[in-house]
């Protein structure tokens, strides 16, 4: 084979090496933060991406209001909720 050749069977099975690394694993945690922003319903406890642990109080079309304490509410975007605490985190 020529050096050509190599040099680009090389560069090919680098994208390769990089697409199944870095790019399809992020793409698959991506679903399963769409899934699980689909998925969200009125009394979840939730985590947002700052950290603050709330109930979900009401849903809207972007976002969601959360209950963090004693009268205080607030209001979240969707897409900044990090995770959705089990029942068994709350123990």
């Amino acid at each position: 084979m020529s050096p050509d050749v190599i040099s680009l069977l090389y560069i090919v099975g680098l994208f390769a090496l990089l697409y199944f690394l870095l790019i399809r694993p992020q793409q698959k945690r991506q679903k399963q933060h769409q899934e699980m922003i689909k998925n969200l319903k009125v009394n979840d406890k939730v985590i947002s991406a700052g950290g603050i642990y709330g109930t979900i109080v009401k849903i809207k079309d972007d976002t969601v209001i959360l209950h963090i304490a004693d009268g205080v509410r607030i209001e979240m975007l969707k897409n900044s909720i990090a995770q959705v605490r089990s029942e068994s985190e709350d123990k």
